[in-house]
This record gives C-alpha cells, sequence and structure tokens, in this order.
C-alpha cells in the first residue's frame, strides 16, 4: 500500500482537547480511528482515549496479514470500546459514565470500508466531489431527512449539538457501516469531529482536495474552520488520507507514507500521556497511573 496521510487536532477555543484519534497500518492494512469527547458528560476526553486505544490495541492483534471480515472488525471492536468505558466507569464509581463519538475505517486489499457512532464524519472524496459520506446520529440530520429544515438551518439550529447514539451511553452503540469502496489513485477518505466540519461547507472541502495536496491543505482548512468558529470553537480534529496504489508498481507522484517491513506503525494525537505532560500540577506518577486505568480497563473486556 502507498498512501499520504495527514493528522492534526486543535484545542479550538476550549480548555481541554476531548478529541482523540490515531492510525495504525502494516504492509497489508491500515486501520484510522477519531473519537470525540462529549463535552456535556464528565470527562469525556477519557471516554475518547479509552475508545481510541481499544481500536488500535484490537486491530493489532487481529490484522496479521489483513483482516477476514473487516465490516464485521469494526462493528465488534466499537462494541468492546463500548464496554471498556462502561467498565471505566463501573471500576472508578463515576456517577455518569463518559462519553464519545467515533468514526473508524480499514483500508486493505485496495478497498476501503468505515462505521461510526455518534456524529464524528467521514468524507469519501472522488474526482473533487463527495462520493460516500456518514450519516449522523443526530437530531438535526432527522430534521434535514424529513424537509423540516435544509443544512443550512441545520448549522445553526438550537439541537445541532444534541446526538441520540455515541459510546458509553445506557444503552449499546448503534454502529452504522458502509459498504466497501474500491479506490482509485487520488481518492481522498478525511475523517473528522464536529469542530472540523461544522463551519466548513462539504462540498467546498471536496474541491479544495482536488486542487491542493492534502498535507498542504489540511492545516489551513483547519484554521479557516477555527477562525469562522470565533472563540467559541470546540476541539477540532482531523485524520485524511490520499490514495496512491496498493501494489507495487511504480507510484504515480510522491508520496508520504509507505507500508513498514514487518509489524506495525501507530501515530496517536492527544493521549493522556502527551496532554498531561503540558500540564506543570500533575505528576509523572498521576499520568501513569492515568495510562494503566485506561488500558486495565480495555483488558478486562477484550478476556
Amino acid at each position: 500500500m502507498r498512501f499520504t496521510i495527514f493528522q492534526d487536532s486543535h484545542i479550538g477555543g476550549r480548555k481541554v482537547n476531548q478529541d482523540r484519534l490515531a492510525y495504525s497500518y502494516s504492509k497489508d492494512v491500515l486501520l484510522m480511528v477519531i473519537a470525540d469527547g462529549m463535552g456535556g458528560h464528565a470527562r469525556g476526553e477519557i471516554a475518547a482515549e479509552v475508545a481510541v486505544n481499544s481500536l488500535t490495541n484490537r486491530f493489532q492483534q487481529e490484522a496479521r496479514t489483513t483482516l477476514r471480515r473487516p465490516k464485521e472488525f469494526l462493528e465488534s471492536a466499537i462494541h468492546s470500546a463500548h464496554r471498556a468505558i462502561v467498565a471505566f466507569a463501573d471500576q472508578h464509581d463515576m456517577l455518569e459514565c463518559p462519553r464519545t463519538t467515533i468514526v473508524a475505517c480499514i483500508v486493505q486489499n485496495g478497498k476501503a470500508c468505515w462505521a461510526h457512532s455518534g456524529d464524528s464524519r467521514l468524507y469519501f472524496v472522488r474526482s473533487g466531489k463527495i462520493a460516500g459520506a456518514t450519516r449522523d446520529h443526530s437530531r438535526v440530520q432527522q430534521l434535514i431527512e424529513s424537509g423540516v429544515i435544509t443544512v443550512e438551518q441545520a448549522a445553526v439550529h438550537p439541537d445541532r449539538n444534541k446526538i441520540y447514539n455515541c459510546l458509553g451511553g445506557v444503552l449499546p452503540p448503534l454502529v452504522t457501516h458502509s459498504e466497501e469502496w474500491n479506490l482509485k489513485v487520488g481518492d481522498t477518505i478525511l475523517m473528522s469531529t464536529d469542530g472540523f466540519w461544522g463551519p466548513l461547507n462539504a462540498d467546498f472541502i471536496a474541491a479544495k482536495l482536488a486542487r491542493e495536496d492534502i498535507v498542504e491543505l489540511m492545516p489551513k482548512l483547519l484554521e479557516e474552520a477555527e477562525r469562522k468558529a470565533g472563540s467559541e470553537s470546540d476541539n477540532l480534529s482531523v485524520i485524511g488520507l490520499t490514495w496512491e496504489h496498493q501494489d507495487d508498481e511504480e507510484p504515480p507522484s510522491t508520496v508520504t507514507v509507505t507500508e513498514p517491513v514487518e509489524g506495525f506503525t501507530t501515530s496517536s494525537l492527544n493521549t493522556t500521556q502527551q496532554y498531561a505532560t503540558a500540564k506543570d500540577d500533575i505528576s509523572d506518577e498521576d499520568i501513569q497511573k492515568a495510562i494503566d486505568e485506561i488500558q486495565n480497563a480495555i483488558k478486562k473486556v477484550s478476556k
């Protein structure tokens, strides 16, 4: 596999970045995942981190070469992440379970498929157009589909941040997944939290991707989304991948990432360790304790 990949996250106007994101890949298969911890619930960033760690850990355990059933893997792994979040809350006697959205994508054998719960989005962009996309599990999306409001009205609707599906909730999450898409050279998969996609029109993003390299474009779009949202900007996070080719043929253009010779390469943003080390009032012991607790919650539901 050969592809160009980009990931970044901005805290926006919030005191805490509750987004978590990562990608992990071997020479045969790639996972990308973003989780947006829900700010209206206690410790949303913990829910997001448990979810991302749970998926990447399970991916590395099961993707020895490729995944036999990638859609089933995503569904099962997301439900497992939900159980890990609930286990963490139970372990710490939390009055309210932390919650998070999630969107994840598997790329292998020249194909991509994805799954999500909540309103973190994936756009599949081909030739400057949105060819495929996730459907938000939100109140305003229901209103759009019933013809009550327009997409433009949804952007300023008072219920625009209300979602009915997530990880960590009272009920197990509804996981919606795509069909497999055959990848063509130049296709882009763009995953983001609502702090990024909210201020930016999807067709505007797609048109930009047709004209600019993803590594050069995405920092500018992150800044544009944050500028449009103003001082009340939410956390903004994005992972973008532009496909080059599957086989060991001569690539059509320069690429950023090629597969590792063996094992997995993983890149994560906004982990507990990365976030906490910037805070003077948190000790190394506190950081390690938080990391260990998250891993223990994941292990409990992985047995």
